[in-house]
């Protein structure tokens, strides 16, 4: 049965947001923020928090969180549940202006959602699980709006896991994962068989598909999963794979709208093997050049040169996931479910900025001003 987690959470919750204990000694003048999910001492919360790892702000979550929508120009998040997802939860990098999204009931997130449209739109990738297709959810992002539910896109595929927005276009990109899932049985895939994964584009603002790409008969069971894209435009996905254990298939790839087929970038065989059959975050650096891809069941993170697809190496992080850009060109922010944040140079070990005990990072760390 379904739950609906936020009855605790009214005025008070955000109260107790603003009141709760900080990780951070001291504000800083600093303006770098990150957003990210993480469990403290059995309790579930959002954190914004400096490029230091210092908290600036902490929001109380009903239940694990994943991921986040940013609207860069006001610094607004939405913070959505894990899958199967049944809240997601707006407010600023300050933890102020809670508010909670309209969820139907036939339909849960899958932790992933982004602003369009000047921030006046915002997207979310949803389960319509008893039809079993995915869609994007659209919601009044405008002020005033209050983040009411305006209807849906259909989002041409099945297990719509993250959305990214092409900048400069009013097109989005959409990783079907191609697994087909129900809340009555968890995360358990019901058809196997018959997955097609795919990038899908789709123009948000009337909701035609544009493209689709598929990875062929052959990758079937390689579920794609997670996106971004590079300063040249191009879009690189990360994959799950479902399929025999003991395979080892390419997890990183990127495509360019128009191109007959995705490239798809297997490293080499001791990073497949670090992977371990699954990427479970990306990000691309300051400058755009360099792709940060991460394994928290391999305890790897693997970094690759955009415009060749070159790997240039990895740094091992045990349950590491949560993976931002830092300042400058390799510059990389990364968190672990092992409640360590750790600031890197592509390819290098990296320092380790704290570690806290009883606390565990969740899978996404974003940062909050626009790269």
């Amino acid at each position: 049965m379904r739950r609906r987690v936020l009855q605790a959470l009214g005025a008070g919750g955000l109260a107790a947001a603003v009141a709760r204990p900080s990780l951070a000694a001291q504000p800083q003048a600093d303006a770098v923020r990150y957003v990210a999910c993480r469990q403290r001492d059995g309790a579930q919360e959002a954190a914004v928090i400096d490029l230091q790892g210092r908290d600036q702000a902490v929001v109380p979550l009903p239940e694990r969180g994943h991921s986040f929508a940013i609207d860069p120009p006001t610094r607004r998040i939405v913070a959505f549940g894990r899958q199967p997802g049944f809240y997601a939860l707006a407010f600023d990098e300050h933890g102020r202006q809670l508010a909670e999204l309209p969820l139907p009931e036939d339909r849960h997130y899958f932790g992933h959602g982004v602003f369009v449209d000047g921030g006046r739109r915002l997207l979310a990738t949803e389960n319509d699980f008893d039809g079993a297709r995915g869609v994007l959810g659209v919601y009044d992002a405008s002020a005033g709006g209050g983040y009411r539910r305006l209807g849906e896109l259909d989002g041409g595929g099945v297990g719509p896991h993250e959305v990214v927005a092409l900048p400069g276009t009013r097109i989005v990109v959409v990783a079907n994962g191609g697994i087909q899932t129900h809340p009555d049985y968890g995360k358990m895939a019901l058809n196997l068989a018959a997955m097609r994964p795919s990038l899908v584009y789709l123009d948000w603002s009337n909701g035609d598909i544009l493209e689709r790409v598929e990875l062929g008969d052959a990758l079937r069971q390689l579920s794609i999963r997670h996106l971004a894209v590079d300063g040249d435009g191009r879009v690189w996905f990360g994959c799950q794979y479902v399929g025999p254990a003991g395979d080892r298939p390419a997890l990183v790839g990127s495509h360019r709208r128009g191109q007959a087929q995705a490239r798809l970038h297997e490293g080499s065989a001791e990073v497949l093997r670090g992977l371990d059959n699954y990427v479970g975050s990306m990000a691309v650096d300051w400058s755009g050049t360099i792709v940060a891809t991460s394994s928290p069941v391999g305890g790897a993170v693997a970094y690759w040169e955009a415009a060749s697809g070159r790997l240039l190496g990895t740094t091992a992080l045990g349950d590491g996931c949560g993976v931002a850009p830092g300042r400058g060109a390799g510059d990389f922010l990364l968190s672990s479910g092992e409640g360590e944040l750790r600031r890197v140079h592509a390819a290098q070990p990296g320092r380790t900025l704290l570690r806290v005990e009883g606390l565990a990072w969740d899978n996404h760390m974003r940062r909050l001003d626009k790269v």
